[in-house]
């Protein structure tokens, strides 16, 4: 006979936490009102999600499909306190706050974006489409002990489908507004009883949603051109191991002018108090920016990515070894026309060319032991290197005393980074966990290359001057990790974590008196101090409780999450002027206090209905902050961070003769938050917004295939997901409609 209730107090909170953790709780088999349960790799072990202590979302791949996303940028707006920006130069992530906005060769994430486990460095490469999905795992909170470095504000984790023992094959084509064409293929083949193969193929094509009101006749940016391609081979080594081989190929075409002067969307920019006012779509999505000083151009933008991959997984009896490789290759060129402004009431027009290839290379070696007995141990060995080549030509800034070529030839940048790393869980009872885990990281960094100021494309020593940048920069950290986890009932548990996260430290533009490089010296005269030219490493330290539970019959579901962050040395860029040239500069503010609350679940009603919620609190500032090292922000909120945001979902299943009509709607409710440009001193205040989203699915009974439409952004409001220094800003994309084609075999 239970007692659960025989010792909480009659509050209306303990009330409804003592219905949930006491609900019947059906052990038999899983029921189709029941909600699936999610296998998840979060620990880097395979768990449920619901028996995982750890704040997370998973998006799987009907969900995507039923969400209608097919790239990173598109999954933040349907998760609690996430938000996955696509700007121009790659994807932002920002959890909790924590973010970061330096995407050049020398900077580092707060989030780690991976692809089936593999640290993905450049955030440009981090844009590219989803391609036979499993699943995606998006952990809140620092991760610092098993998945090391630029881990403070979380993990996105893209998991790719594996080949399977059986025939399966899909297709798959949508067609949309803006010329949208999407189409999809997979085809996995058993071999024989020790090698299956899969191979997936996608497109993705659109024009651009922007208007061009500079009469030029030129195609802007937001508009899309993607290919990829994968061959994935699964071999089983006998019994006790298998081999996962990846090949993987992708292309990006399109045009990176895919902005907007932030006038569009604020007045008063330039008494220094931007201000939000009203105007149409079409207004806010039109580039009507024409600069005096130079002629535009058509601009465009390529990305090609090579990557192959290899995990070994050999079970020895009391531990498993894994090992995961990958080496990766990125080359990127585009030309850019930019909107800057050179005073407040003034802005000119740039062209930046930019050609780049960057090369990265990881290897990770895992031991786990996870038997019948009460300790659960995993540790290992990783390492990383990345070297990068890169050239930035920026033209027509002549107004601001520069030569028509302000051009920066870097390479080779170098990044290296090894750990070693170890988490223990022991069980205390048969309802009580403990676990401890530990992680120490070396890091170091170099970059070499010059910044020219230059009289034509080509360097000429006669006319031109180089300005050596050069700086070698090493750090370590320990990260570590205490944490208890309880069984409170059959399908109930609760948590309570202390972590600590690290972000690698870095440079500035620049060079210390004495040195030299390329056969460029550094005289004094143009050095750089120490503490301008370094940047110190961002730690974070987080406290977090959670609860995680099923009740009605496992047909609903309900995660808390509570959390607090000391948040210290926060990386912050932009661009500012350094010895009368404009330089993107990175520095370090002096701490932050990060706090909240995270409510989300599901809830199936009845055969036909099923609802989603979720609510996040936050309350994420500066402590101590001066942009300018007299003006301080302390008390001002980080960007991208909403106080509150409010999530609802319905789906309904309506029953026809020989099929079934699947109708949904879900709307994200946010508060107001900020985007900042801090080298301008600039706070852009996003108001507040209701963004709803519809989808309805048509499947006949039986059948392999099934028909789905989708519409995002009903509402039809666009707001910035990026402002830089110069007032350029990326707008969100406006209403897109589509319908769905996807056929199984």
């Amino acid at each position: 006979m239970s007692n659960c209730g025989a010792h909480l107090r009659p509050t209306m909170l303990a009330a409804a936490v003592s219905s949930i953790l006491c609900a019947p709780v059906i052990a038999q088999g899983q029921t189709e009102e029941q909600i699936p349960e999610v296998l998840v790799t979060a620990q880097r072990i395979a768990a449920p999600e619901s028996r995982t202590p750890v704040a997370m979302s998973v998006l799987t791949a009907e969900q995507l499909d039923k969400l209608g996303i097919d790239n990173a940028a598109a999954i933040g707006k349907r998760l609690p306190n996430v938000h996955l920006d696509g700007a121009p130069d790659g994807l932002r992530i920002t959890i909790r706050g924590v973010s970061n906005s330096d995407v050049t060769e020398k900077g580092d994430p707060s989030a780690a974006f991976m692809m089936d486990g593999i640290y993905i460095a450049r955030p440009q490469a981090q844009t590219l489409g989803f391609l036979d999905v499993d699943r995606i795992e998006v952990l809140r909170g620092p991760q610092g002990t098993l998945y090391g470095r630029n881990t403070t504000a979380g993990v996105v984790n893209v998991i790719s489908n594996t080949p399977i023992q059986r025939w399966e094959g899909a297709a798959s084509l949508a067609l949309g507004n803006f010329h949208s064409r999407v189409a999809n293929g997979m085809l996995n083949l058993p071999v024989n009883d020790m090698l299956a193969l899969r191979a997936a193929v996608a497109l993705s094509k659109h024009d651009s949603t922007l208007r061009n009101g500079q009469g030029t006749g030129y195609e802007l940016g937001q508009d899309r051109d993607d290919r990829a391609a994968r061959l994935s081979a699964k071999l089983a080594l006998g019994k006790s191991a298998t081999l996962l081989l990846r090949y993987e190929h992708a292309t990006q075409n399109g045009n990176i002018d895919n902005i907007v002067p932030d006038t569009n969307f604020y007045k008063g920019v330039e008494a220094g108090r931007p201000t939000w006012y009203d105007a149409g779509t079409d207004e806010r999505l039109t580039n009507n920016f024409k600069p005096f000083n130079t002629k535009l151009e058509q601009g465009y933008n390529h990305k090609s990515t090579d990557s192959l991959g290899a995990e070994l997984s050999w079970n020895l009896g009391p531990v498993t070894l894994d090992y995961l490789g990958s080496h990766r290759k990125n080359e990127h060129d585009f030309l850019a026309n930019f909107y800057y402004r050179v005073q407040p009431t003034l802005a000119i027009g740039v062209h930046e060319n930019f050609w780049g290839d960057q090369r990265q290379d990881s290897h990770e070696l895992r031991l786990s032991a996870s038997g019948s007995g009460p300790l659960k141990a995993q540790g290992g060995l990783y390492y990383f290197r990345e070297e990068s080549q890169q050239l930035y030509v920026f033209r027509d800034l002549q107004l601001v005393k520069l030569p028509p070529y302000y051009v920066f030839p870097h390479g080779p940048t170098i990044s290296r980074s090894k750990a070693a790393f170890g988490q223990l869980t022991y069980s205390v009872t048969p309802v009580l966990r403990a676990t401890a885990g530990l992680r120490y990281t070396e890091d170091d960094k170099s970059r070499v290359g010059s910044t020219n100021f230059q009289q034509a494309r080509e360097f000429n020593a006669a006319t031109d001057l180089k300005m050596l940048n050069d700086a070698t920069l090493a750090t370590h950290k320990t990260t570590w990790k205490l944490g208890a986890e309880v069984d409170l009932a059959p399908a109930a548990m609760a948590y309570a974590s202390i972590a600590t996260g690290y972000k690698s430290g870095g440079f500035n533009d620049g060079c210390l008196a004495g040195s030299s490089a390329l056969g460029i010296a550094c005289p004094a005269v143009i050095a750089v101090p120490a503490e301008t030219l370094f940047y110190r490493p961002e730690t974070l330290k987080s406290w977090e409780a959670g609860l995680k539970t099923r009740f009605w019959n496992k047909r609903a579901s309900m995660n808390l999450a509570i959390f607090h962050y000391d948040y210290t040395n926060l990386q912050l860029s932009g661009v500012a002027i350094v010895a009368g040239a404009p330089r993107f500069v990175t520095q370090n503010a002096g701490a932050a206090s990060v706090k909240g609350l995270e409510l989300d679940g599901q809830v199936r009603a009845t055969p036909a209905d099923s609802f989603t919620y979720g609510l996040t609190l936050l309350d994420a500032h500066y402590v101590s902050y001066r942009p300018n090292g007299l003006v301080s922000w302390a008390g001002e909120p980080l960007d991208r961070a909403p106080h509150s945001v409010l999530s609802l979902g319905w789906d309904h299943r309506f029953r026809l003769p020989g099929a079934a009509l699947t109708a949904g709607i879900s709307a994200r409710r946010s508060a107001a938050y900020n985007i900042s440009a801090s080298s301008q001193l600039l706070q852009y205040r996003i108001p507040p917004r209701t963004a709803s989203d519809l989808s309805l699915a048509y499947r006949p009974d039986g059948a392999n295939w099934s028909l789905m439409a989708h519409v995002k952004n009903l509402e039809n409001k666009v707001q910035p997901v990026t402002i830089d220094s110069f007032g350029m800003a990326a707008p969100s994309d406006p209403r897109t409609f589509d319908i769905h084609f996807d056929y199984h075999f």
